[in-house]
């Protein structure tokens, strides 16, 4: 069984339907990523697996059903959300964002480790622990975020655009430590981005999102060597 198996997944705002009726299944210890331009429904599907928004259909989360919880409780299944944006805590210091971050955890020595653990992987955060988020450059808010997500220890990690807004030499780095953290920590990712060759470097799977439907599911390396599909999807 796969950790996340989305089946016929309908969602969408008020009496504009998004999706229509989408599955993917992403594998324990993976990168999967969902591919396609702006306005393809990329933000709804995470939107939607959170319980931000109303959905139909089945998502199963290590063989539960999460269709029709609370995204309160969907946090609770270690399902951690980096949003488009970043989505730090602008007046609080980088220590207080990654202490937020565990907030569901109780186990304060595997807090502080995690802490370390997270200074050790982005540097420049342990530098400005003390400043605010909002003091920050872009590529570091959206390594904040990326920290405070991994502070709840995430059985699955989704992140929405995280190369949105940053400089080519900081997407890069980014991306980097995205595979450092899966290929150290064995931590199970759903990426969704338009920067496809990018993407697709770090993947284990993907799909192909255009307007609420998927066109094509496969391997990462599948998807890359399909001309049809780089052309007429990915633009590249």
């Amino acid at each position: 069984m796969s950790l996340l198996e989305v089946n016929n997944l309908v969602a969408g705002y008020g009496m504009v339907q998004v999706l229509n009726g989408i599955s993917l299944s992403v594998e324990e210890g993976e990168v999967a990523v969902v591919l396609g331009a702006n306005g393809a429904g990329k933000t709804t599907t995470l939107r939607a697996l959170t319980g931000m928004i109303k959905t139909s259909g089945s998502v199963l989360f290590e063989g539960e059903e999460m269709v029709g919880k609370k995204t309160d409780q969907i946090v609770r299944h270690r399902i951690a959300h980096v949003p488009q944006g970043r989505g730090t805590v602008a007046q609080m210091d980088v220590d207080e964002n990654l202490e937020l971050g565990a907030y569901i955890r109780t186990d304060k020595a595997g807090i502080a480790a995690d802490k370390q653990k997270m200074f050790e992987l982005f540097p420049r955060l342990a530098e400005r622990r003390k400043q605010a988020a909002s003091s920050l450059s872009g590529g570091e808010q959206q390594m904040l975020a990326i920290a405070r997500a991994l502070m709840m220890s995430p059985r699955l990690l989704l992140l929405d655009e995280p190369s949105l807004g940053l400089a080519p030499l900081i997407i890069r780095s980014v991306f980097d430590t995205l595979q450092q953290i899966n290929t150290e920590f064995g931590t199970t990712m759903l990426v969704v981005e338009q920067n496809a060759n990018l993407a697709l470097s770090i993947a284990k799977s993907a799909f192909v999102l255009e307007t609420g439907d998927i066109v094509a599911g496969g391997s990462a390396e599948q998807i890359a060597a399909d001309d049809t599909i780089r052309k007429a999807y990915l633009g590249i």
